[in-house]
């Protein structure tokens, strides 16, 4: 399971290069949505994926019996789905605002900031 699973995080990786590399700051954020989902997967993967019973911890015990899964990378993945969830929504509100205010989404485009030579003239 810990293969297929690396094969995804590349593929997702791969992906998120691809759009990030584009002009379009749309693609930008889709690129950073996939390469967070990559981490996560990654983080998900290193806590193990066993079958068997939960990670409890039994009365009197430090630490929870051999060969289950651990449950922090799975808390940790869990906080970190909110967190993106959250820099999705205000970037893509960034974005809209951007469109409205600029009239383009290319980066190329976006220069009030400090305008290319010829228009400065």
């Amino acid at each position: 399971m810990e293969i297929l699973l690396s094969i995804t995080v590349g593929i997702l990786v791969a992906a998120a290069v691809y759009l990030m590399l584009a002009r379009n700051v749309l693609r930008f954020i889709f690129g950073l949505i996939l390469i967070s989902n990559a981490a996560n997967l990654v983080i998900f993967t290193s806590g193990r994926l066993t079958l068997g019973a939960p990670p409890l911890i039994a009365d009197g015990a430090l630490a929870p019996p051999e060969g289950v899964a651990n449950a922090l990378p799975q808390a940790l993945v869990l906080t970190a789905i909110v967190i993106g969830f959250g820099l999705f929504a205000f970037a893509l509100v960034l974005i809209f605002r951007a469109y409205t205010t600029l009239g383009t989404l290319y980066s190329d485009d976006m220069r009030i900031a400090e305008p290319r030579s010829e228009d400065a003239g």
